[in-house]
């Protein structure tokens, strides 16, 4: 079941809207937390039933494994439950990859049956990972079966994100006033619901369309021209900016339709000055995830290593290239190495992750530079801003070619084609067609570049937990232009919404692109 399907937004969301209201108007609270728990497994299955038990058996040892964390931590059973849950995740969806690459390394004559990856594994084994880590730590304050499982199924979360932490969901679910229908909380998650899923229909979806068979040319060995693979690498950078965005941002709609906050997983990652910022912008709540549980510990037991051999550390930010190498550039490149294997199996998603960890080397490298030489770090003036932010974007291009690429050879075949290889003289001649596609993603472009997000135009509502965002120009020189309650408003986003509803429904609806993962 998709978001922007009319099965969805007809059928299943008012009916689970109905019941959910009608239990916690009569203060039925914990009935509430049942039954949004068994409408997400509804949902869940709606794609293979089979898979059910699949995720309530992951839920159910993890939560029996956090428990007992709690009561006796052991590094032994926390190693053995994060093992369990990588195995998991290995099996469903690496096996294919690994015996497939065995096989064309040593010609075995390997071959096994195909594995289909269940629905959201890579984002349910990130969060209890979590879970199990931070109970062992003494860091889990509530351990309720029934709050657990909505905590890992809620719906609008489930398939795609935003990764949440237990506890910040927690928090909300023992909060008497979360399920209390309040109006504003509709209000607000009905415009960012159809907000994102403007973005999805009517931006992300035209945009795949354009995106597709150039990379399909790339997959059967054809070099595309110049203009043809520059126009499919950008149109599938947009498009997944829209698509992602516009799913987390209908994930966050549709939860505060229930009363529950979830976290911001995008703030204009596109305006990055540097793929350190990038990151912190993009896809945020994964982010969150590596540094916390993956690139901190690394440093933490890299820097106690070396305090032990008497080695070097950092003093006010300065740092000699061993240290250097040691406590940022093997952290970084491990960390973005497990980020691309997450993302999927092949060697262009290792390549993806290797090549984000290099961005990041070189951008903490400039930085710990300027440090030492007592430069500002970060300057305003559109003069250095401007190159800093068209620079980023453009590392971040070449990088999702890798990102949406069928195999490695395909993502080469496509960076070819942006250089200039293989094109002819008549391939270089840039035709009407061409100008008007590119003038297409120019304007997306200085939409994405110059225009508030919704975080920014919604600024003074709570719209997502702890989101602050910086206060945009033109909310301070045009106040009015902001969200709020007006007939005027309302009719606007009707309009929108509308559009975005016809646009919905007059198609097939197409998957997000995050559900591969």
């Amino acid at each position: 079941m998709l978001f922007n399907s009319a099965v969805f937004i007809t059928g299943f969301l008012p009916i689970v809207l109905l019941g959910f209201f009608l239990l916690t108007g009569t203060g039925r609270s914990r009935l509430a937390v049942l039954w949004l728990t068994a409408a997400s497994l509804v949902f869940y299955g709606w794609w293979n039933p089979a898979n059910v038990p699949l995720l309530f058996g992951s839920i159910v040892f993890n939560y029996l494994l956090g428990g007992y964390l709690l009561r006796h931590p052991s590094k032994a059973v926390l190693a053995l439950g994060v093992i369990a849950n990588i195995l998991l995740l290995v099996y469903y969806k690496y096996t294919g990859f690994l015996f497939g690459t065995l096989d064309d390394a040593l010609d075995l004559g390997w071959s096994i049956d195909e594995i289909i990856l269940p629905l959201a594994i890579s984002f349910f084994t990130f969060q209890q990972i979590a879970y199990l880590v931070d109970a062992h730590d003494g860091e889990v304050v509530e351990h309720d079966f029934l709050n657990y499982c909505l905590f890992i199924t809620f719906f609008p979360q489930l398939i795609a994100g935003p990764i949440t932490h237990h506890g910040e969901m927690f928090d909300q679910f023992k909060d008497k006033t979360t399920f209390r229908p309040r109006l504003d909380n509709i209000s607000i998650g009905a415009t960012v619901f159809l907000l994102g899923l403007f973005k999805k229909v009517v931006i992300a979806d035209p945009l795949g369309e354009k995106a597709s068979p150039i990379f399909a040319l790339a997959a059967d060995g054809t070099t595309p021209g110049l203009y043809d693979a520059w126009t499919g690498a950008l149109s599938y950078t947009l498009q997944i900016y829209f698509d992602f965005s516009g799913y987390t941002d209908m994930a966050i709609g549709l939860g505060l339709l229930f009363g529950i906050s979830l976290p911001t997983n995008f703030n204009s990652p596109f305006k990055a000055r540097n793929v350190i910022d990038y990151w912190s912008r993009w896809h945020m709540t994964l982010t969150r995830f590596l540094t916390a549980y993956i690139y901190n510990p690394i440093v933490m037991r890299t820097t106690r290593a070396r305090m032990s051999a008497g080695k070097p550390l950092p003093k006010r930010g300065k740092m000699n290239a061993s240290t250097f190498i040691a406590l940022v550039a093997y952290p970084t490149i491990l960390t973005m190495f497990i980020s691309g294997v997450w993302h999927g199996a092949g060697w262009q998603f290792v390549a993806f992750g290797l090549l984000h960890g290099f961005y990041l080397i070189v951008a903490h490298g400039w930085r710990t530079y300027k440090v030492s030489k007592g430069w500002k770090l970060d300057s305003d003036r559109l003069v250095h801003k401007i190159p800093a932010v068209l620079l980023t974007f453009s590392c971040v291009v070449v990088a999702m070619v890798f990102f949406r690429a069928s195999t490695l050879s395909a993502a080469l075949t496509m960076l070819s084609g942006m250089v200039g290889v293989g094109s002819t003289a008549a391939d270089l001649e840039l035709r009407r067609d061409d100008a008007v596609t590119f003038l297409k993603i120019g304007l997306l472009l200085a939409f994405v570049w110059t225009l508030p997000n919704i975080q920014q135009w919604m600024s003074h509502v709570r719209t997502a937990l702890n989101a602050r965002p910086q206060e945009h120009w033109i909310m301070r020189w045009f106040p009015g232009m902001t969200w709020h309650p007006s007939p005027t408003m309302g009719v606007a986003l009707g309009v929108l919404g509308f559009f975005a509803l016809a646009c919905a429904f007059s198609v097939a609806p197409t998957e997000f692109l995050y559900f591969q993962f």
